[in-house]
Parts: C-alpha cells; structure tokens; sequence
C-alpha cells in the first residue's frame, strides 16, 4: 500500500525583536539576526533599511524566488536576473500627521531577466508572478498598486 504524504498548508513564522533604541530593532529568525534602523536625519544610526524599505526589500526578495520557482516549474532558463522597485510612499502616517489608508500607493517593479524562453513562456511568468509572490500579495490587497515592467533580454 502506498502512503500519500499531503504538504503542510501553512506554517508558523516565529520572530523575535529586540529594541536595541526607539530607532533600531535587531530582528532574529532561524538564528539569523537583521537590523531594521531609521536614518540618522530622524534619530537612527543608518546602520540598516527603515522598516517601510525593508517591506520593499522583502517584494524584491519574493519576486525573485517565485520568477525562479515559476520557471523551474515550466522549464523555463533564466541566466540573469535583476529587480528594481520605485515606491511612491505617503509619510503621513509615518509621520504622526494623519491616518493614512493605503501608505504605499504605487510600487514600479522593473523586472529584468536574461532568458531564451519564447513569448508564450514569458506570458507564463507575468501570468503567474502576482499568483503566486506572497509579499506581492500582501501589498496589492492593501491596496498598493503594482506595476510590473518586464524587460526580457534574449542571449
């Protein structure tokens, strides 16, 4: 008889945060630390992204990684890749000055990859990328909107 083994549908993400000051927050995970930090034009030690630029950071991170998984999975080559945000972000929240619904209003995500996929390939992975990138998720049901600009180099 065989046994069939159903993957886990989520998982338990636990984190710790450690107020170094009112600026800086040395995070851990897995035992990896990360410092989130504020400039030093507001009090910080520049040591690190702020937090809001670390929310960016995590979309770059996502992309890549589901680009990659969503190729993979379609045999798709990717031989180089590079992702660039532009955020259009309301400080008026951050800032104590008023509530701000949706802080993030737009996010340009330039999304370059070096590849021999056809064009019906590439639709897979436009198609697929906002299915699938969780932190993409995240900021499009916040509100956030994402414009994804593809430039596909061919070797």
């Amino acid at each position: 008889r065989m046994v069939t083994i159903k993957p886990k549908k989520s998982r338990i993400i636990e984190m710790t945060g450690k107020c170094v000051s009112s600026k800086r927050t040395d995070t851990e995970v897995r035992g990896i630390t990360m410092i989130i930090d504020e400039p030093e034009s507001v009090g910080g030690t520049n040591l690190a992204q702020t937090p809001v630029e670390t929310t960016i950071s995590a979309l770059l991170g996502c992309t890549n990684v589901i680009t990659h998984k969503i190729a993979d999975a379609n045999n798709i080559e990717i031989s180089n890749m590079s992702v660039n945000a532009k955020a259009h972000f309301n400080q008026m929240g951050t800032g104590l000055m008023e509530e701000v619904d949706v802080p993030m209003m737009e996010i340009e995500l330039d999304i370059n990859i070096t590849t021999a996929a056809s064009d019906d390939q590439i639709a897979i992975l436009k198609r697929d990328l906002p299915r699938f990138c969780a932190v993409s998720k995240i900021f499009r049901q916040s509100g956030t909107d994402i414009k994804e600009i593809w430039t596909i180099n061919r070797p």
